[in-house]
């Protein structure tokens, strides 16, 4: 058994060396035949051996006068070959220059031709030349002539006789005439590469001129995975359950589908900018371990007509092949936008092509079993109803902004590698100072603080610099150094005063948290409030929040008799506000419980108003009626408290900058304050803003 087992392994193993390998054939090696070819061709003569040297006039004319030639040839009526004697050749030094050299192997033989090429410009001027060279001779030799019989003689024994030839460069004139044709070849052959190439580092899809009609989804599979899980996604936990779930009938389909259930076809992540729809997106591809195919809206979007609707086919034939798999499409409403009734060609009749193609795909007559769209938008109410109906997105997950507890665990993600003081910083106390920020607001003020510690040269960020690096991205960097009026700045600080004292004299107005009046971005000064974090607001609510944006004004006009420029940003926030109420929240009166409120985006691009002329009329009178009475509010209340006022202003223009508790000291505790849950969240936010804090939260004085 031993013997016969080791006999078989010796066969075995000497049968590769004995089977010859396959030689499979190569369109390359014609091409290096070619070239072989060619080379042999031009590197090659017939056989004889043969030395050129081109010379001048002055050489040629003596090699002429000595008769050492054996014939002229003139080719083409271009140059001129001057074969020598080999006599001449071998005993005259003058033409060592066509003398065979000594090489390697000793010297060689003598060539059989040797000639001159001489290169004229003109023949007839060559022939003038020759002319000369003959009567030169002529004169000689007829010095001793008696007779003119014996002079003609003379003069026909010297004439100089030229044989002309014709000759073709097989090679040149072909190759010229080929060198076209063999361009336009290899332009063939390299779009024809790229046409079937291209698929390099985008998941077997894209690149290549030829290409463009096929998708740019990047592909992530188990061969370039993504190291980002749902642990690395902080709040968001519904969100997170919802997108969790999507995962999980991938991975576990016969779980849902034995009980009768469907796997859901898409889900549509609808949030405001920076809440971290792109990152749930990230971390389903973390976490699927199925391929995951990642696009943007404005990917299937090209000049060139049908090339939208091109690439959604490729994406989803693609998909389909490696089904099971997730397709993200980002910032869909690119192309989803909702289809108008104007059937005019142009662009938006290619975005309409693209999103009918993507409707198909999506829930058409085919079928695209164990393809999951995942897709985000930023404004889900200017989608096409098509697409968002059940079938195509059978959910819509919504990402809000974070609240207070999930703020709190946002912080901790981002201050996980920062070098913070833990004894200084709370980060409870971090996240009631930032209401309203997104995830991306909250990175950004992580970032902003670190960046700030390392400009005074700290060790470790403080809470200062937390603080600081809040005011530094909703308001802007502060402006010390700004020269200011003294007048001026008495107009700002009473201004800033007026929004104080309105403010804290009203129940549901935010109370006042700072106020100062350093320059900061665009903002002369600024005053930060403490508002509730409302779901629902009321008409009391809102009519005490405009008359604390008019306070600013009437303390102008009540302190100094006039108003200056520094209230346009409260205007017109307070006009929106008024208009708001009258026209969409049904909050007027006369109006009545009518919204002209468009949900669907399309009056937009309307040119004409939901309302009549006369309703618009109405709706005139009863914004400007209502900011009229919420600035006679403002100066009641500024003139039953004018002697606070004044010592409010005056303190900030010492100070500059000043706190809650100044506000106490000249006005004394809030009484709506007690009545309030104590366990209600604190929050801060800008003088500009209602609800949030953005880039446009700072009261901006012009």
């Amino acid at each position: 058994m031993n013997t016969k087992n080791s006999k078989n392994k010796k066969t075995n193993l000497k049968k590769p060396l004995l089977g010859k390998p396959k030689i499979t054939f190569n369109i390359y090696w014609i091409y290096i035949a070619i070239f072989i070819f060619i080379g042999i061709l031009f590197f090659t003569d017939n056989g004889d051996s043969k030395i050129s040297k081109e010379i001048g006039w002055d050489k040629l004319q003596q090699v002429l006068l000595k008769k050492d030639y054996s014939k002229i040839t003139v080719v083409n009526k271009e140059f001129a070959e001057i074969y020598i004697n080999t006599e001449s050749l071998n005993s005259d030094t003058l033409y060592n220059d066509l003398k065979p050299k000594s090489g390697l192997f000793g010297t060689q033989s003598s060539p059989k031709n040797a000639f001159y090429v001489y290169k004229f410009g003109d023949f007839l001027y060559f022939r003038d030349q020759l002319k000369d060279v003959e009567n030169q001779w002529i004169a000689q030799d007829t010095i001793g002539a008696i007779s003119e019989v014996e002079k003609n003689k003379i003069i026909s024994s010297h004439r100089i006789i030229l044989t002309t030839e014709t000759r073709k460069n097989f090679w040149g004139d072909s190759f010229s005439f080929i060198l076209p044709f063999l361009i336009l070849i290899v332009i063939w052959i390299v779009f024809f590469r790229m046409m079937r190439g291209g698929n390099s580092g985008s998941g077997g899809m894209g690149g290549g001129i030829f290409n463009v009609g096929k998708s740019k989804a990047r592909l992530y599979d188990k061969d370039n995975d993504v190291k980002f899980t749902f642990a690395d996604v902080a709040g968001l936990e519904g969100a997170k359950l919802e997108v969790m779930e999507i995962v999980d009938f991938l991975k576990n389909p016969k779980k849902y589908t034995d009980l009768g259930g469907k796997i859901p076809k898409g889900a549509l992540l609808v949030g405001l900018p920076g809440t971290g729809k792109t990152l749930l997106a990230k971390a389903v591809a973390g976490e699927a371990k199925v391929p995951f195919f990642s696009i943007s809206g404005s990917d299937f979007v090209e000049m060139f007509v049908g090339v939208g609707a091109s690439r959604v086919r490729d994406l989803f034939k693609t998909a389909k092949e490696k089904a099971p798999c997730i397709i993200f499409i980002d910032e869909i409403d690119a192309i989803g936008r909702a289809r108008g009734k104007n059937l005019a060609s142009g662009s938006n009749d290619e975005r309409e092509n693209t999103l009918n193609q993507l409707l198909t795909e999506m829930d058409g007559f085919g079928t695209n079993a164990g393809v999951i769209i995942i897709a985000a938008t930023n404004r889900a109410d200017v989608l096409d109803k098509a697409l968002l109906r059940a079938g195509r997105f059978d959910r819509q997950i919504y990402v809000d902004l974070p609240d207070l507890e999930e703020r709190k665990a946002i912080f901790k993600v981002h201050t996980k590698n920062l070098k913070y003081d833990k004894k200084d910083v709370d980060i409870n106390f971090l996240a009631k100072q930032t209401p309203g920020f997104s995830g991306a607001d909250i990175a950004n003020v992580c970032n902003e603080s670190a960046l700030i510690a390392a400009r005074h040269n700290k060790k470790l960020i403080t809470k200062q610099d937390f603080l600081d690096a809040v005011d530094r991205i909703v308001g802007g960097l502060e402006k010390k150094n700004k020269v200011i009026a003294p007048n001026e700045k008495k107009t700002i600080a009473y201004h800033e005063a007026g929004h104080a004292s309105v403010s804290w004299m009203l129940e549901h107005a935010h109370p006042l948290v700072k106020v100062t009046i350093v320059p900061r971005g665009q903002a002369l000064g600024a005053a930060w409030y403490l508002p509730e974090e409302r779901q629902i607001t009321t008409k009391t609510q809102m009519l005490h929040q405009m008359i604390s944006l008019l306070g600013g004004r009437a303390s102008e006009e009540i302190v100094f008799g006039e108003v200056s420029t520094g209230a346009l940003n409260d205007l017109e926030r307070t006009t929106k506000m008024a208009y708001s109420m009258v026209a969409y929240y049904g909050l007027n009166d006369k109006i009545g419980n009518i919204s002209y409120y468009d949900s669907t985006g399309q009056s937009e691009y309307g040119f004409t108003k939901p309302f009549s002329e006369k309703t618009a009329e109405s709706i005139d009178v009863e914004i400007h009626k209502m900011i009229e009475q919420a600035y006679s509010k403002a100066k009641e209340i500024l003139l039953a408290n004018r002697d606070k006022l004044d010592k409010l202003a005056l303190l900030l223009v010492e100070k500059e900058v000043i706190f809650r508790e100044d506000l106490e000291e000249i006005f004394g505790k809030r009484p709506f304050d007690e009545k309030k849950d104590e366990n209600s969240e604190n929050t801060i936010e800008s003088s500009d803003q209602e609800n949030n804090l953005n880039n446009e939260n700072l009261e901006i004085n012009n």
